[in-house]
């Protein structure tokens, strides 16, 4: 296993997975998924080799529910880790507590996922302790995982996110309105809004809705991108390599280029036009 405080560590690697996204979620056609399917029914297009039979084409097919999710690494984690390797179709092991832990280790990477961020732009030692405590509870067993109390424990990191954040955000703040840029104003709405004219350098855009807005161009280095909802956002050519919080689903589900700037540690989404 990759140390705790390795964010790369919270990045998904399907090939060590035995398709739990693909069986303990809830689908809907609706969301950009094949069809409607229950949690705990496997999808029709999952192999006995718990891989995708048309994830090669997932993308031309519109399937977004599928190429934007990401799971923060929790899949290979519950796979190997927590089951050692028996898959949910072994008998020895109950499919629903895998499918239960699985949703519930996916919180617990998210949270790692961030505080991860936020030790690499602040060191604070706070951070790093919350990292190790946060990471022991994903190698609980699994009925101790199901029985943690989670919501509390999420209280804790939220405190310590926050407080990295209206730290660091003020470094990028312009004094001066940049030339030609107005200040964003303290919204949570922003569907379909053009914001090219405005500074969203140190931004607080945590849980704003950006979906199918236009940022192209922008650069957002320093801003609180958490909870934030990208899905179909222009962002080609934006600058979101010093961005706080962001995730790869957010990435996936907006629409960039070989011009948007991301942080080491996100992927260019292979649908994105070259």
């Amino acid at each position: 296993m990759q140390p705790a405080n390795d964010i790369h560590s919270y990045k998904i690697n399907c090939e060590q997975c035995f398709g739990l996204c693909c069986v303990s979620l809830y689908f809907s056609k609706s969301d950009g998924f094949p069809f409607n399917k229950d949690s705990g029914k496997p999808c029709l297009n999952l192999e006995n080799d718990f891989k995708c039979s048309i994830h090669s084409s997932l993308y031309k097919k519109n399937l977004k529910g599928c190429t934007n999710f990401d799971c923060f690494g929790a899949g290979q984690k519950v796979c190997q880790v927590t089951y050692k390797g028996v898959d949910w179709r072994n008998a020895s092991i109950s499919s629903k507590e895998m499918f239960d832990v699985f949703v519930v280790m996916r919180q617990i990477h998210e949270m790692l996922w961030y505080l991860n961020q936020a030790y690499l732009v602040s060191n604070d030692t706070n951070i790093l302790d919350m990292i190790e405590k946060t990471y022991e509870i994903s190698l609980l067993n699994p009925k101790s995982i199901l029985n943690f109390d989670l919501d509390s424990h999420r209280k804790e990191v939220n405190k310590l996110l926050l407080k990295v954040s209206d730290n660091y955000r003020p470094r990028f703040l312009s004094k001066n309105l940049l030339k030609g840029k107005r200040k964003i104003k303290n919204d949570f709405d922003f569907i379909g809004k053009d914001l090219r004219s405005f500074d969203l350098k140190g931004a607080k855009l945590r849980g704003s809705l950006l979906i199918a807005a236009n940022l192209s161009g922008s650069n957002l280095d320093g801003a609180d991108l958490i909870g934030a909802d990208f899905r179909d956002a222009n962002i080609k050519g934006s600058d979101f390599s010093k961005s706080l919080y962001i995730t790869q689903f957010q990435v996936n589900s907006a629409k960039g280029d070989i011009t948007t700037k991301l942080p080491s540690y996100i992927t260019s989404p292979s649908h994105w036009k070259k």
